[in-house]
């Protein structure tokens, strides 16, 4: 992560709890790449501060009264794009956070999810430095259908397999809005806390043409099913007498994460020749060896592009090391996954 030397990170607080906004000010404070320029008790004093500060990042409490985080983020992205961490409960809502703009999301401590807040510390400490590095302008769709009408009977051989991180809640969302259902089978690791990956699962699934489903251990791997791997489990591919499923199982992180894209992907190595791999938004390095292995197995691969992600980390990782054989804006990845599937030669010709 590329932070200017020696310039702190001005951070502002936006929270209704005097006692734990003043914890995370004293907490964060303490990290030595950050400076905490204010804290704020209502959307509306945070308006005026952010004008006086000029804060890199904001935190940012989902549930406030007179106006909630999620409102004041929809009033304040269109005039005054600023990356925001929210910190929310256990709720959905922190996905409306994230499309209305927010980089990244915490859960706050509280008597039912044991969430200790020295833990928050030092996730929201990880998350702020990742955020002041982020693009937060919304990417912009050029296309206005869905791009596929139909694939056609998908066989159950092909295969896509994603992985993202930050920014990528909302990036997979677009990509399987604008797919059919009739998608190959599709396996997804996107960093997230347990609990969250199946409550994103449930809103894509109300959301998307195809069934997506968090996965469980030893579900099969079909057309039309998108399954998303826990949010404290590796997910990997199996294949037994001729039947794809997959395997979750909880272990050591892998690159920093569990589940781990870099697991995801160097499970399909064996089947890499009827798959598509796609490395999209997020920090790090997590999933570039491990489309590198797809790609040398016979696997068409997928990296986003510098200025469609929110943090170019993960696909700039794998391009760099020759990984990604077409970098696309995420507007154009969908068609690219059409064209792939229909057996279209590559191009990046006019789709970067």
């Amino acid at each position: 992560m590329r932070l200017l030397k020696n310039k702190k990170i001005k951070v502002l607080i936006v929270d209704d709890s005097l006692v734990f906004r003043e914890s995370l000010a004293r907490e964060i404070g303490n990290d030595p790449g950050i400076e905490v320029v204010g804290c704020a008790s209502d959307p509306y004093s945070a308006r005026d501060m952010i004008i006086q500060t000029r804060p890199d990042v904001i935190t940012l409490d989902v549930e406030m009264p007179r106006m909630d985080g999620i409102e004041f983020l929809k009033k304040l992205m269109p005039q005054y794009p600023l990356p925001a961490i929210m910190v929310s409960g256990l709720s959905t809502k922190v996905f409306e956070a994230l499309h209305a703009g927010a980089v990244d999301f915490v859960v706050k401590p509280d008597a039912n999810n044991r969430i200790s807040l020295e833990s928050l510390i030092k996730e929201l400490i990880v998350k702020i430095k990742i955020a002041s590095t982020a693009k937060v302008g919304h990417w912009k769709s050029e296309v206005n259908q869905r791009v596929l009408d139909r694939i056609g009977s998908a066989s159950e051989e092909t295969m896509i397999a994603i992985g993202a991180s930050t920014g990528g809640t909302e990036a997979i969302s677009y990509i399987l809005k604008m797919l059919p259902r009739s998608i190959p089978g599709t396996l997804i690791v996107q960093h997230m806390p347990p609990v969250f990956t199946r409550m994103y699962a449930e809103r894509l699934n109300n959301t998307c043409l195809m069934e997506v489903i968090e996965a469980r251990d030893g579900d099969r791997v079909k057309p039309g099913r998108v399954l998303i791997a826990p949010g404290d489990a590796h997910m990997r591919l199996k294949k037994k007498s001729g039947v794809f499923t997959i395997e979750c199982r909880s272990g050591d992180r892998v690159n920093g994460h569990c589940p781990s894209v870099d697991v995801l992907f160097n499970s399909c190595i064996d089947h890499a020749n009827n798959m598509i791999g796609i490395i999209l938004t997020g920090m790090g390095t997590d999933g570039a060896r491990g489309l590198l292995a797809m790609r040398r197995k016979g696997a068409r691969t997928i990296g986003q592009n510098e200025e469609s992600c929110v943090v170019y980390g993960m696909p700039k990782s794998a391009y760099e090391i020759g990984a990604v054989e077409q970098q696309l804006a995420l507007s154009r990845i969908p068609q690219a996954i059409y064209a792939n599937l229909k057996g279209d030669s590559a191009t990046d010709e006019g789709l970067i």
